[in-house]
């Protein structure tokens, strides 16, 4: 079909062109001074460039949403929408290439800018009157207090709601929903919920995947052992250090505690302290204070950068840790040579208690809308769409927050996987510090996690202090 080796070949091309200009190197160095190495952004160009997509019709649009019916059969045209974001590099171009199909049949100029501090520009540009069209973020508290002091447009006028309950798990209409009010459309999802490990040696080894908590456990005692190390944890990330502990109490609260609880603890009705937050606290020391069950110990998880986490899974002399629980980004961090889906795999963080079923901790990626024209509301709910997530799906590198992109479309299988974990998850719930206020979620939360780990402080006196910051 012509239309679409069209849309195939501007996709792949910008793509391609996009993140070869991310890697292309920088000024001269002087005198004495090394080359900085670009191994990860130069594994990611060929992954890209060398991609073939698999054989799939653009659909033809159909559905409620009226905006996007005027836009292709061409009202629009010679209009134009901005986007401001924090998709860079790879992320940037793909993004761009995914809005391609919808620039191409409506005629709509749609330009997006990308930038690594977009939440604190995007403040300036409110401030000085000159915010984009659309807006995407991955903190879903940023997008609650932009709706809260009025900055947004509510999108339940011209977004279907019948529609929205088919495409998305109601935790993502939620999450979007601000005083009873439909803000954000989430895109792209972010699943956290799963655990890396190096495939031959796993198998060589005779090794079994877990499905419960306490098979996980036993796994992590038959490889020490064997004289193995079972795990690979590390949290060192400059200024942010310490998000990686919230992540594994926030994985185990649901999975101990449930989403009831969870969410109470997210929103404060529960104190921060409370004992199923501290039960959750007791799962993960039993992991990370077993100098037995980790690489380098509680030095390594202090010290040892977050990128370079899974590194000692594939040293040369063989696995120096053997499992580490991380969300799918991680693959873009693997040493050069290693290939995400042959030499690691990865399986799903096992259930603790039954009666909570198979929950799913997960973050994502959301846009919002500020101002309200119909050329804009036409790309917000092309982005609703399947078709909104097509191109990047199948590019790779993509889990679409929509639950009807057809699992066919994703080109990457380790992508397809994860898209599999969160339509069949009993729960997905949020990061829960990217919901806290950030005296807490990005603050007294990641510190105390240090001042934990380090040994400086108890978990009591830990959790006791964060409940004291909540504003």
């Amino acid at each position: 079909m012509k239309t679409k080796g069209l849309f195939w070949t501007l996709s792949l091309l910008v793509i391609a062109s996009m993140v070869l200009a991310a890697c292309a190197p920088t000024a001269p160095q002087a005198a004495g001074e090394s080359e900085p190495e670009v191994v990860i952004e130069t594994q990611i160009v060929e992954r890209v460039i060398t991609a073939t997509p698999p054989a799939v019709e653009p659909p033809v649009y159909e559905g409620p949403y009226e905006e996007l019916l005027r836009a292709k059969a061409g009202e629009f045209a010679g209009t134009s929408v901005t986007i401001f974001g924090n998709y860079t590099a790879q992320d940037e171009a793909k993004f761009r290439a995914a809005l391609l199909p919808f620039a191409e049949q409506t005629g709509i100029d749609v330009t997006y800018e990308g930038s690594a501090d977009f939440a604190q520009l995007i403040t300036v540009r409110i401030e000085a009157g000159t915010p984009p069209d659309i807006a995407e973020m991955s903190q879903a508290a940023l997008m609650s207090s932009l709706a809260s002091e009025g900055h947004l447009v509510a999108l339940d006028e011209f977004m279907d709601a019948d529609q929205l309950q088919k495409d998305y798990m109601e935790s993502w209409l939620n999450l979007g929903t601000v005083d009873g009010k439909l803000y954000g459309i989430f895109y792209r999802a972010n699943t956290k919920s799963i655990v890396w490990y190096p495939v031959p040696q796993f198998e060589e080894a005779g090794y079994e995947i877990p499905t419960t908590w306490d098979e996980l456990i036993a796994l992590s005692d038959e490889m020490v052992a064997n004289g193995h190390t079972p795990w690979c944890i590390s949290m060192e990330h400059g200024s942010s250090t310490g998000w990686l502990a919230t992540d594994w109490i926030e994985d185990v609260l649901l999975r101990t505690a449930g989403a009831e609880v969870y969410d109470q603890w997210v929103n404060h009705e529960i104190p921060f302290d409370a004992p199923e937050i501290k039960e959750a606290a007791g799962y993960v020391e039993e992991i990370f204070f077993n100098s037995d069950y980790v690489y380098g110990g509680t030095d390594g998880i202090l010290n040892i950068w977050v990128g370079d986490t899974q590194t000692p899974m594939f040293d040369e002399a063989g696995p120096q840790c053997w499992m580490h629980r991380q969300a799918g980004w991680i693959s873009d961090f693997f040493p050069e040579g290693v290939e995400a889906g042959v030499d690691a795999d990865y399986f799903y963080l096992p259930p603790i208690k039954e009666e909570h079923g198979s929950p799913v901790l997960g973050a994502g990626d959301v846009v919002v809308m500020f101002n309200d024209r119909p050329e804009v509301r036409a790309v917000m709910q092309y982005l609703a769409t399947p078709e909104g997530a097509m191109v990047w799906a199948l590019s790779g590198g993509l889990i679409p927050a929509n639950r009807n992109v057809p699992l066919e479309w994703f080109g990457n299988p380790l992508d397809r996987r994860q898209a599999e974990i969160l339509k069949e998850a009993d729960v997905m719930r949020y990061d829960a510090s990217d919901l806290m206020p950030p005296e807490v979620g990005t603050g007294s939360f990641w510190t105390g996690m240090v001042d934990w780990v380090s040994g400086q402080k108890d978990i009591d006196t830990v959790l006791q202090e964060i409940e004291a910051s909540w504003p």
